[in-house]
C-alpha cells in the first residue's frame, strides 16, 4: 500500500503557531518490491545503480539496510543459498556492533519478504521510490521556504535565490552523473572532425581572429576571462561581445553589470554600432546626419537583438543562478557577461582568495550546468606596471591562481598607449589569448576606437 504526503496542521494552533514539519512522501510498496527483489536477484543492485538509482532514497530502514547487506554479500552468496538467512545474520552483526540503529528483521520475516520480489519491474518500481525522493525534497525545500518567510530576518533576495537555487537542485536529472562508453561517444567526434562548427554551437565574438582561434566562437560551457589594468577597456570589449552574440547574430544574452548603469551601456552601444562619438552623444551636440544614421541602426537591428542588461549593484551567485535559469528557458538564454567578478557578493570564507574561488568555481558550475558561455570580467594586479614592457600574463589575475585554473580562456588585453601616449603603435591594442584549453594561445592585434567605445578588426584581417 502506497503511503503519500501527510496533513501538517498543528495540533495545538493556539500553543504553537509555528508550522509543524510535514511527513515525507514516500512509496513503502515500491521500498518492500525492491528489498525483496534484491535477495532473490542480487544483480539487480548492479543493473539499478548504472541507472542512477540511490538506496539512500528508501525511506523505511529494514528495506534500505536489507538493500546495503544483499550488496555487501552479493559477490559471497554461494549457489543454492538460502539468501535470506545470510542477510539476516549480517543484518544481526551490523546490529550488534551498532552500525544499524533499527531492529532487525526476523528470518521469517525475510522469508516471507521473499514473496514480494518482481525482478522484471524492478526498474518500474525503483522510479516509483526515486520519484517519491524527488518530492520528498521538494516538500522539506517548502517547508524550509516557510520557515525563512515567517523569520523575522527575512531576506527577499537573498532568501528567494537561495531557495530558487535549492529547487534547482532538487529537480536535477537523475541521469547527470551517468557514465558514457568510449564506443558510444567516438561516432559524435568522427562526425565532429568533418562538421565546421556553426552559430547554432557557436557564440561569434565579433572579431574575425577570435573566431577562427576559437573555431567559430565560445563554446557552450566554457568560461572565459577578460582581464586587464583599470582604463584598459574591458567593459568595452565585454559589449563587442554582446554585440557580435545579440545585435549581429540574434543569440540571446545577459549583461550583468555592476559597475555601469544601463543607460551608460545603452549609450555605449549606440555609439558603437553607428559610429557615433561618444562625446558627442553625453554633450548632446550629435549631428542631423548621425542622429538619422543612429536610428535606422536602431530600426534595422539595435532594437530587436535579444541583449538584456541587468545594472543592480548587488549580485550573488544565487540570484544569478536564479536569472539566469529563467532566462534560459524563457528567452533561450546563451551568453552572460560578468562585469566584474571581484564586485561580486561573496558568502563566508576564511579569507578574501576563498572567496574569490568559490565565486570561480561558481560560475564554471553555471556555464556547465546550463550549458551556456559566460564572460567573466577580471581585474589584474599590479604586476604588468612593474614590467618594462607592461604587457600582463595569466598569472597577474588578481586574488585567486583559481581562476585561471576555472577557465577555458583567458584573454588579457594590453594597449601601448595607455602607457605612453606618443608610441608608433597608438590606436592598436592586443588580445593576449594566454590560455585555451582547447586550442592554440595567440596575440590578436585590434584596432581600439575608443571614442565610438568599442575595438574592432584592424584593416589587413
Amino acid at each position: 500500500m502506497t503511503t503519500d504526503t501527510q496533513t501538517w496542521a498543528p495540533e495545538d494552533a493556539l500553543a504553537d503557531t509555528s508550522p509543524r514539519p510535514p511527513e515525507r512522501p514516500c512509496d513503502v510498496e515500491a521500498e518492500r518490491v525492491l528489498a525483496a527483489t534484491t535477495i532473490v536477484q542480487p544483480a539487480i543492485i548492479d543493473e539499478l545503480g548504472a541507472e542512477g538509482f540511490d538506496p539512500a532514497d528508501i525511506t523505511t530502514d529494514a528495506y534500505r539496510w536489507i538493500w546495503y547487506a544483499v550488496e555487501e554479500l552479493r559477490t559471497a552468496f554461494r549457489d543454492g543459498e538460502l539468501r535470506h538467512l545470510a542477510v539476516h545474520r549480517q543484518l544481526e552483526t551490523w546490529h550488534a556492533e551498532g552500525r544499524m540503529p533499527t531492529r532487525v528483521p526476523t528470518a521469517a520475516q525475510l522469508a516471507e519478504l521473499n514473496l514480494s520480489a518482481h525482478p522484471g519491474a524492478a526498474s518500474w518500481y525503483a522510479g516509483r521510490v526515486t520519484k517519491k525522493a524527488i518530492a520528498a525534497r521538494v516538500v522539506a525545500l517548502g517547508y524550509n521556504a516557510i520557515l525563512k518567510g515567517s523569520s523575522p530576518a527575512f531576506d527577499e533576495d537573498a532568501d528567494v535565490a537561495a531557495i530558487q537555487a535549492e529547487v534547482d537542485g532538487a529537480v536535477r536529472p537523475a541521469d547527470d552523473s551517468e557514465l558514457a562508453a568510449i564506443g558510444d561517444l567516438i561516432g559524435g567526434s568522427l562526425v565532429r572532425a568533418v562538421t565546421p562548427p556553426t552559430n547554432e554551437d557557436r557564440v561569434p565574438t565579433g572579431f574575425m581572429d577570435l573566431d577562427s582561434l576559437f573555431s567559430g566562437g565560445f563554446t557552450p560551457g566554457q568560461m572565459v576571462v577578460i582581464g586587464a589594468r583599470p582604463a584598459m577597456g574591458k567593459s568595452t570589449l565585454a559589449q563587442d561581445f554582446a554585440r557580435g552574440a545579440a545585435v549581429r547574430n540574434k543569440i540571446p544574452t545577459l549583461i550583468e553589470s555592476l559597475e555601469m548603469s544601463r543607460d551608460d551601456l545603452s549609450d555605449r552601444i549606440l555609439c558603437a554600432e553607428a559610429r557615433i562619438p561618444l562625446h558627442h552623444l553625453r554633450q548632446g551636440i550629435v549631428s542631423d546626419s548621425d542622429v538619422a544614421r543612429a536610428a535606422a541602426r536602431v530600426q534595422d537591428t539595435i532594437a530587436e537583438a535579444p541583449l538584456y542588461i541587468n545594472d543592480g549593484a548587488l549580485l550573488s551567485l544565487a540570484s544569478l543562478r536564479a536569472r539566469v535559469r529563467n532566462l534560459v528557458r524563457t528567452k533561450g538564454l546563451r551568453l552572460v557577461i560578468i562585469d566584474y567578478l571581484q564586485l561580486m557578493q561573496v558568502g563566508r570564507a576564511d579569507n578574501r582568495q576563498q572567496a574569490v574561488a568559490d565565486l570561480s568555481r561558481g560560475l564554471k558550475l553555471l556555464a556547465k550546468d546550463f550549458n551556456i558561455s559566460v564572460v567573466v570580467l577580471c581585474q589584474l594586479n599590479r604586476g604588468p606596471e612593474q614590467r618594462v614592457e607592461k604587457k600582463p600574463q595569466v598569472s597577474d589575475l588578481r586574488e585567486s591562481g583559481a581562476i585561471e585554473q576555472d577557465a577555458d580562456i583567458v584573454i588579457l588585453l594590453h594597449r601601448e598607449d595607455a602607457y605612453d601616449k606618443e608610441s608608433p603603435r597608438a590606436g592598436e591594442a592586443d588580445f593576449i589569448v594566454g590560455k585555451h584549453r582547447n586550442g592554440p594561445t595567440a596575440t590578436i592585434t585590434t584596432a581600439f576606437q575608443g571614442h565610438f567605445a568599442r575595438f574592432c578588426d584592424m584593416a589587413q584581417t
